[in-house]
């Protein structure tokens, strides 16, 4: 994402994959659009949608790496009180 805030975001998606995550989002009930400039624009209204987006992108765009590590932290966190 381009700012550090919440609000209107512009992801950087490669083409092949905008479509699907654009789906995706919407599927999840988040505001997002596709104009003609080639970007995925998302409206982040709170930190669970903001959880979520990132969830969606890893999930098509992370490394089986990534995603191990994203899992095993998942995990850690999971066994705290």
């Amino acid at each position: 994402m381009t700012n550090d805030f919440l609000g209107d975001q512009v992801l950087q998606i490669p083409l092949s994959d905008r479509w699907r995550i654009y789906h995706r989002l919407q599927e999840l009930k988040i505001k997002s659009c596709c104009p003609p400039d080639g970007s995925l624009r998302v409206q982040v209204n709170n930190l669970v949608e903001a959880i979520l987006i990132r969830s969606t992108v890893m999930q098509l765009l992370g490394s089986r790496q990534e995603l191990l590590e994203w899992l095993e932290r998942c995990w850690i966190y999971s066994d705290e009180p």
